[in-house]
């Protein structure tokens, strides 16, 4: 293993242990005080402990998922089930240390189940990003992502968590517990998208000018991007017209207008957002793209 290879493993493991962090101070800050209903594994261990207090989350959490991590190891590959069993350990210690330390537990459960859903969102969206899962339906979700390509990881454990939420809910006997978890669930969902597709904001612009070329040129020259010339036709006049196709980032997105209204002050410009942009410029194509 070269130096760079093992930075970079050390790197990933170190956002791994930030993430698992998290997960585990939002469920003892927010959502166990609370009794919100959990979804995951987590949430079938915190019946389990609700039942038998005298089983710690953490190791229930452990036991529970060794069936799980069996099931995955020959459709995942080594490597990740590896970092998601480091992922799935140091998170399930982190639950039960912090459940030792005195919190001052968020007693507003409304607050609890918002910045609980931030903080769950937030590590998840981490440890994904690493390549990990934190086990259980998260893992569940990962295998289910091999199938249904199309969907976002936030929709996919979102579908998978609901019914464990339930059951909690049930093992709680309140509907609270349930709404509670829903709403935390969403926002969780949508903050853990926004961490694995959100971050890398890019924009793509189709500009139809009277000075193509020239214009092709400055972009490239000034803020270092490349253009596509598309070939169309006006609908109104029926004359030839070339479209400028462009990729590039949000923060370029100024210079690009103020660069186009001084080459062309009648050009038609169309911004739209773009995710997923791979590519010269952007980001590479990884196997384990999620």
């Amino acid at each position: 293993m070269t130096k760079s290879s093992l930075s970079k493993l050390l790197r990933s493991y170190l956002w791994i242990t930030v993430g698992a962090a998290i997960y585990a101070l939002g469920f003892v800050w927010c959502y166990a005080p609370n009794a919100i209903a959990f979804g995951g594994i987590t949430g079938v261990a915190q019946i389990i402990h609700h039942f038998v207090p005298a089983a710690p989350v953490g190791v229930t959490i452990i036991v529970l998922n060794i069936p799980l991590f069996l099931l995955g190891w020959k459709l995942l590959g080594g490597g990740i089930l590896v970092s998601s069993l480091y992922t799935m350990f140091i998170s399930s210690v982190f639950t039960d240390l912090f459940g030792l330390y005195p919190w001052q537990p968020m007693d507003q459960p409304l607050l609890a189940c918002i910045f609980g859903g931030v903080l769950m969102g937030l590590s998840i969206g981490f440890v994904f990003q690493q390549g990990a899962t934190t086990g259980g339906t998260d893992l569940i979700a990962r295998l289910l992502k091999l199938k249904l390509k199309w969907l976002p990881m936030g929709k996919l454990l979102m579908a998978v968590d609901l019914a464990v939420i339930l059951l909690v809910a049930a093992a709680f006997r309140t509907l609270n517990a349930a709404m509670y978890g829903i709403v935390a669930l969403y926002i969780a969902t949508m903050v853990m998208d926004q961490v694995l597709y959100g971050m890398d904001q890019s924009k793509v612009a189709y500009i139809v000018t009277d000075c193509p070329r020239p214009l092709a040129a400055a972009i490239d020259e000034q803020l270092d991007r490349g253009s596509t010339l598309l070939y169309g036709e006006g609908g109104f006049t029926g004359q030839d017209r070339v479209v400028l196709m462009c990729a590039f980032k949000q923060r370029q997105i100024v210079p690009l207008k103020a660069l186009i209204h001084q080459m062309d002050p009648q050009a038609f410009v169309i911004v739209c957002n773009a995710h997923e942009v791979l590519g010269l410029g952007f980001r590479r194509y990884q196997q384990n793209d999620i």
